[in-house]
């Protein structure tokens, strides 16, 4: 089973404000974009982040074959604890997650 990230032309995280972090996969071609779409729940996203699948917002987006992802971050930003303050390390992640 190949990964997100061998299939998908980037993936990417980041900030979506102090309380908010967004992930872009990036498919590149309707082929990419389709087998990702079908392949990757959002339960299977809400467990590789151990997040809450309720709280997790999807948009699947055809015509830019894009998927992107929202959720709370697990801290404020730049709290005590946040151990990643730019959101940029999610995306690895996502990334290795296996297609069915």
């Amino acid at each position: 089973m190949p990964e997100i990230g061998a299939i998908a032309r980037k993936v990417r995280s980041k900030n979506a404000g102090p309380f908010w972090l967004t992930i872009d996969i990036f498919c590149g071609t309707t082929d990419a974009y389709t087998q990702i779409v079908t392949g990757l729940s959002t339960e299977r996203v809400a467990q590789a982040l151990q997040a809450d699948s309720t709280q997790l917002k999807r948009f699947d987006i055809a015509e830019l074959n894009v998927i992107k992802i929202s959720l709370p971050r697990p801290v404020v930003q730049g709290h005590a604890t946040d151990r990643d303050m730019h959101g940029a390390a999610w995306a690895a992640l996502i990334a290795e997650i296996d297609i069915n």
